[in-house]
């Protein structure tokens, strides 16, 4: 599976590109703050041709750029308990950060919700670019928390650690730690049951490409991430 990823311009946001092969359609996900231009030297560079745009999450920075990006007909998937957030992105989001957003920019920020946005839910199966993505709901960082799971790998990784499948985790689980539970919509309670009843029983040989920071595998989460120990039963 070819797999490119980069940072957006603001919070370190990773952005996902993910196709069978060079030439292809391909699936982008989490297109954050300031990740067009990039984003658009990778399509370049590998001729792909987006056909869906996933969400992990509705917070600003992984869904910022998801309307230029998209365009007039490609859909953005996003889960129904975060679809709100898609009608008005500026006012659920902090006025300092906005503030941040337009002298880092130099221009006032503006939205314009997607034209096409796909509601998902837990366990809805997609096959979009020629690749099969399970959703799971993952609630806690946000309500609509999800993870995107494929049985597939990036290309010549499976050759450097032992892994047979990639999930996509959003702010939900990260290389030693995982997503805030203190913002608006954050639920500590349910990230602790996502944490056990959606994290935990990934199989070891999972890839996790995190929301923000490097990849990391559930083996070597669960053998050393502190917040993986001793969860609630």
């Amino acid at each position: 599976m070819l797999t490119v990823a980069f940072p957006a311009q603001a919070f370190d946001t990773n952005c996902y590109v993910l196709a069978p092969a060079p030439g292809e359609e391909c699936v982008v996900v989490d297109p954050g703050i300031g990740i067009e231009e990039t984003l658009r030297e990778v399509l370049a560079t590998h001729r792909l041709r987006p056909a869906a745009v996933l969400l992990t999450h509705g917070h600003v920075d992984h869904v910022w750029s998801v309307t230029p990006v998209c365009g007039a007909d490609t859909a953005a998937y996003i889960h129904t308990d975060d679809r709100y957030r898609l009608h008005d992105l500026l006012a659920h989001t902090n006025p300092g950060l906005i503030a941040m957003f337009e002298q880092q920019f130099g221009r006032k920020a503006t939205w314009t919700e997607p034209s096409n946005v796909v509601e998902i839910t837990d366990h809805t199966r997609l096959t979009l670019a020629g690749l099969d993505f399970e959703v799971r709901h993952a609630p806690g960082h946000t309500e609509g928390s999800v993870m995107f799971g494929v049985d597939r790998v990036p290309d010549g990784i499976g050759e450097q650690v032992e892994v047979d499948r990639t999930t996509l985790s959003g702010d939900v689980l990260f290389a030693g730690s995982i997503g805030r539970t203190d913002l608006p919509g954050g639920d500590n309670a349910a990230m602790q049951r996502s944490l056990r009843d959606v994290v935990l029983p990934l199989p070891d040989t999972t890839l996790v490409l995190p929301g923000h920071g490097p990849a990391t595998t559930m083996a070597h989460e669960r053998g050393t991430n502190p917040y993986l120990q001793h969860l609630p039963a």
